[in-house]
């Protein structure tokens, strides 16, 4: 049994691209004292603290038991229900792998069983939360299918919940053997081919726009564990061809999409291509990590604005929006980097990757007192916001315990003949095939070197990766204390081959640099990085207190206090271009500089300490600054301020707003339709609808005066009324207004005595003209 859990391991969880170059199993590592160590102990913690009884309750709900205890609030009680729980039984599954903790191993099991009398109670297969799901899977199966970027069948991405649970049991299955999970995936996975089985090629494309997770993946994942082929044709006909194709033959058609959509289906593109040797998900595979990494991603590793891929030649929005960079986002690019890796262990840019994002986002995205972020803004002095156990029930919570536990899973990988150190963590690992285990210790990035302690005898090669931010020749190995020539180059690995002996040990030296490194397309916009950490300075506002920790509210996850005017950030000055020199460490204080003579803003701003920003937390922040140089200054924050004054004015007056088109904020506003259709122009997202479509806005204390909505152009003659709760406030024609931009606004007064009555919730309902559309909508704001 322990030769067959360690063999799907390597080949299921760790994505292992070939059977020759595997990483280690998450039970052969062990993290030593560190900032990756801290965080597994913190996340076992909130592990721990989570009520299962709650997280449990909407599968009991929908098998027909009666729960234990009250489900969860916020996404748990909103339509996404359940979906937590997929997520808990893989985090529980890693944490044991990660530890060997007793007690979170029986949490994993006391679930399990608790998911199997559900699935029992059913009878054919089936596990979920989503409300009422038995009569949306139904008019599935019947091939009744009504589809929207977020939606099927009226329900929250069904897909995409239900693959939590997929992955789940595969994981309770790979990291803790536990049989029933096995047996319990391999009749879900039924269930699913016999419910899709009806639907012919076009019906399964036409489903997939739906955001339906890791789907293809996990199917594929299925078909190596069983070796039934039945479940790897699943798998490829979850496999978008929309997305897959353009991929494949080298397009970058991305822009506009939802990001965290469209990685786990590449990594099923990538997982299918593994397992069957084609070339088309490969490819696919690689140019779409190729065109996210160096074409969309910034400094912390991270991408996506407001959840979304925007265009790679403009970055204004990353520094406009406080909605920056999603979590999951990275977790997912992490898998997919572990998996293409294999394939080609010796390419260290998947490396230098992996470890960027590890520090800067996933690490960052951890408060030390324990709680998840969802988006990690880059705008110039804004903040994060962090979940609190029982309130934040976000996507980027159930990522976020799964990260935290499987800190241990890229640091090391071997094949027959050789070891990689692929980061610098401190940590053991255990290679038992050949009775070898290396003591990692270090204090990186803390210090700069590592050492490596070889503990049992064998001749293999050692390899050690050179990273990209160590300058060429400026790598120092030495074994047994005698130095070692190094010809290997940044990017790639130093190979050591002998016959090792206990007792032997390689010590090298890793010299970080300062560096500024500029925002796509926008160079006078600079991140600072030492190495490959990124450095940030804290901005608290005079007399300013901030709620850094998440409420339960449907939309608690954006920080959503007042944005500060980017024309007042501190920024870098000087004439000379000499701005590295500037950067000063300060003594006793690993990884602080400060740059008195390089930084102005408002008073104080020259005392400012960039410091690692995995370690900065509840404060405003500098990541992104603004550089000039003095003659240049003034203009720079004429024109900043100019660029905002309309937009802060806009949002000053805003009490509500939605992005028609996009996945949360339609959903955080009760978005229902029929006939309903979104999709993206040169100009943005729209919505519109050959019946109807509508949300639900929140005005608290009932300021509401108009309704400010955005039209395009090309969309003139159509005709279509504006209904706010159930009155009629417009009959619209739309026109071709005689301007330069695309998209205009048309505002709609509100009558008062319909706001008083409002209670303050207002459906504002877009009805069609018969033989008309309504729409498209590309903004709504709710203006006082």
């Amino acid at each position: 049994m322990k030769n067959l859990l360690a063999a799907l391991t390597l080949a299921l969880c760790t994505h292992a691209a070939s059977a020759a170059t595997q990483l280690f199993p998450l039970d052969r590592v062990r993290l030593q004292d560190g900032p990756f160590l801290a965080a597994q102990d913190t996340n076992r913690q909130y592990l721990m603290a989570l009520d299962a009884d709650r997280l449990l309750a909407p599968f009991l709900r929908e098998a027909g038991l009666p729960a234990k205890s009250p489900t969860y609030g916020n996404w748990e009680s909103t339509g996404l229900d359940g979906h937590m729980g997929g997520h808990y039984v893989s985090a529980l599954a890693l944490m044991w792998a990660a530890t060997g903790d007793a007690e979170v191993k029986k949490r994993l099991d006391y679930v399990v069983a608790e998911l199997k009398r559900c699935q029992d109670a059913l009878g054919t297969g089936y596990i979920g939360g989503i409300p009422d799901g038995a009569k949306a899977w139904g008019q599935l199966g019947a091939g009744q299918l009504k589809v929207d970027s977020f939606s099927l069948n009226g329900r929250w991405v069904p897909w995409y919940n239900i693959h939590k649970v997929f992955a789940g049991l595969r994981d309770a299955w790979v990291y803790s053997g536990n049989a029933d999970a096995k047996a319990m995936l391999v009749k879900l996975s039924d269930w699913a081919l016999r419910l899709t089985t009806p639907l012919t090629d076009a019906q399964m494309q036409d489903m997939l726009r739906a955001e339906h997770g890791g789907m293809n993946e996990v199917l594929a994942d299925v078909s190596e564990m069983t070796g039934d082929l039945r479940y790897l044709a699943l798998a490829r006909r979850f496999s978008h061809q929309a997305i897959l194709q353009p991929l494949a033959n080298g397009q970058d058609k991305l822009t506009g999409l939802h990001a965290n959509t469209q990685i786990p289906k590449v990594i099923g593109f990538a997982r299918i291509a593994q397992l069957t040797g084609e070339d088309e998900g490969r490819q696919a595979a690689e140019f779409f990590w190729r065109t996210v990494v160096d074409k969309r991603t910034v400094a912390i590793g991270g991408n996506s604005v407001k959840e979304h891929f925007h265009p790679d030649t403009d970055f204004k929005p990353m520094l406009n929006e406080v909605e920056g960079p999603e979590t999951c986002n990275s977790y997912n690019m992490l898998k997919l980097t572990a998996l293409l890796q294999q394939a080609m262990p010796d390419r260290g840019a998947y490396a230098d990757y992996y470890e960027r994002t590890l520090y800067n986002h996933i690490l960052a995205s951890q408060h030390p007192q324990g709680g998840f972020v969802y988006f990690t803004p880059m705008r110039p002095q804004h903040y994060r916001v962090y979940s609190q156990v029982h309130d934040g029930m976000w996507c980027c919570v159930g990522s976020g315990i799964e990260s935290h536990a499987r800190h241990g899973e890229f640091i090391y990988a071997h094949d027959d003949s050789s070891l990689t150190v692929n980061l610098f963590v401190a940590s053991t690992v255990d290679w038992r095939e050949r009775g070898i285990k290396l003591t990692q210790s270090t204090r990186f990035p803390d210090e700069s070197r590592t050492k490596l302690t070889v503990d049992g005898a064998g001749t293999f090669a050692l390899k050690v990766r050179y990273p990209g931010w160590v300058a060429p020749g400026a790598l120092k190995v030495k074994v047994n204390g005698k130095p070692v020539k190094v010809t290997a180059k940044p990017g790639g690995y130093v190979e050591l081959n002998r016959a090792w002996k206990s007792g032997d040990t390689v010590d090298v030296a890793l010299p970080m640099r300062t560096a500024l490194e500029p925002l796509h397309g926008l160079k006078n916009y600079v991140a600072v990085l030492h190495g490959p950490i990124v450095l940030a300075a804290k901005t608290p506002q005079p007399g300013e207190q901030l709620n850094f920790r998440a409420d339960a509210s449907r939309m608690g996850h954006i920080a959503h206090g007042a944005v500060c005017p980017q024309d007042s950030a501190p920024v870098f000055v000087s004439d000379k271009a000499d701005f590295l020199n500037r950067f000063k460490p300060v003594p006793g204080q690993p990884l602080t500089f400060t740059a008195p003579d390089l930084i102005q803003g408002r008073k104080g701003a020259e005392n400012l300490q960039l410091i690692p920003f995995f370690r900065l937390h509840d404060s405003r922040y500098m990541l992104y600054w603004g550089r000039s140089t003095p003659a240049q200054q003034s203009l720079m924050r004429a024109e900043l301020a100019k660029a905002e004054e309309a937009r802060l004015a806009l949002d000053a007056q805003t009490i509500d707003q939605v992005a028609p088109g996009e996945q949360q904020p339609e959903s955080d506003h009760a978005f229902k339709g029929e006939g309903a259709e979104n999709g993206i122009a040169p100009a943005g997202r729209w919505r519109h609808a050959k019946q109807w479509f509508s949300y639900d806005l929140n005005d608290r204390d009932g300021q509401a005066r108009a309704l400010r909505l955005s039209f395009a152009k090309g969309d003139a003659g159509r005709r279509f009324d504006v209904l706010v709760n159930g009155q009629l406030v417009a009959e619209v024609e739309l026109g071709k207004p005689d301007m330069a931009d695309e998209i205009y606004t048309r505002e709609f007064p509100l009558p008062p005595e319909l706001v008083r009555a409002a209670g303050g919730k207002l459906n504002v309902k877009f009805v069609a003209k018969p033989g008309s559309i309504a729409g498209g909508l590309y903004g709504l704001r709710l203006l006082r």
